[in-house]
């Protein structure tokens, strides 16, 4: 496996991925978008079982985002049928490989269905070496919101004080606060933007941007991004001799 190739410290232990490219996918197939929408769905398996091979604990994907609200209704529907689907047909799966299941996002605004569903699935799989985070009707400036209004009331409620109040107490508001570290966030289809997702999250996490379509997204090209993941030097804002320094 590439990870033992490189080293335990070389693999990141959380990647978030921007699955990005599935209607130009369709279009270029000369299929309607849904269709790319439905094999992006499939992709994912693929993607996780690359992840767990690499030693990747936690894998966080963007899959609707609090903008893509503003999608085409029928494309809406289909993604909300799509994610209604995928919730039920991998919850015991995910169980069965020892996978935890998390959905991070607003749910008020899915169909009772649907969040019915969304807690079903969690508690399915509620337990696993390995984590997977499915990021719906989510964005990170809803994720900072939200926690700074948490932080906010538990002033009010005053278990904190003002004076108190730091990037560690806003942190552990936030919607990942207690897995590792985002380390890698990639994004396919080769636009190179982060989208409002894991702002906060990725303050010092490497990005990569794949061209690939993400149906078209599998092991291997994960593992280009790990690759290049391995050789790049995280700083922290330190210098590369400090970093020399203490690793030697």
């Amino acid at each position: 496996m590439l990870s033992q190739e490189l080293g335990p410290l070389a693999t990141p232990r959380h990647i978030g991925i921007i699955m990005d490219g599935n209607n130009r996918w369709a279009k270029a197939k000369g299929q309607v978008g849904v269709s790319g929408h439905k094999a992006g769905v499939e992709q994912i398996r693929a993607v996780l079982s690359a992840c767990r091979e690499q030693g990747v604990e936690v894998l966080t994907l963007f899959a609707f985002s609090s903008e893509n609200w503003k999608r085409p209704p029928r494309e809406v529907e289909a993604l909300m049928n799509l994610f209604l689907s995928y919730l039920k047909r991998e919850a015991k799966k995910l169980a069965s490989e020892n996978v935890r299941l998390r959905v991070i996002g607003r749910r008020d605004r899915f169909s009772p269905r649907l969040r019915e569903a969304i807690a079903e699935a969690e508690r399915i799989a509620s337990s696993g070496e390995a984590t997977l985070v499915i990021a719906a009707d989510y964005g990170g400036r809803w994720d900072i919101t939200e926690a700074s209004r948490k932080l906010a009331e538990a002033v009010q409620a005053g278990q904190l004080s003002p004076e108190q109040i730091g990037e560690s107490s806003l942190q552990q508001y936030t919607c990942l606060a207690d897995l590792p570290e985002l380390d890698l966030l990639i994004r396919t289809g080769g636009e190179v933007r982060i989208s409002n997702f894991l702002l906060w999250q990725c303050s010092y996490s490497e990005l990569y941007f794949s061209d690939c379509l993400w149906p078209d997204f599998d092991g291997k090209q994960l593992a280009l991004a790990v690759q290049e993941f391995a050789q790049r030097q995280r700083r922290f804002g330190k210098t590369s001799e400090q970093i020399a320094a203490e690793g030697s």
